[in-house]
């Protein structure tokens, strides 16, 4: 799970592993698997660093996903 904050300043917590794609227009919305969507305060770049972080957390290194060097500036 990630935290992350609402447009209302209320914080809540989303399943990294449901999140489909992240894109800034220019709000940030995360869009789930399921179609959901959320708006958030953090920037793309945040929110994908946070998905990024919890699966190095969650995961051992060998199962970790790949993700290229330039994933995140």
């Amino acid at each position: 799970m990630i935290r992350l904050t609402r447009f209302n300043g209320e914080e809540f917590y989303l399943n990294a592993t449901h999140v489909e794609m992240v894109e800034s227009t220019p709000d940030t919305v995360i869009t789930l698997f399921n179609g959901k969507k959320y708006i958030v305060r953090e920037s793309a770049e945040a929110v994908a660093s946070r998905i990024v972080d919890f699966y190095r957390q969650t995961f051992p290194a060998s199962a970790a996903p790949r993700v290229p060097d330039d994933f995140i500036e």
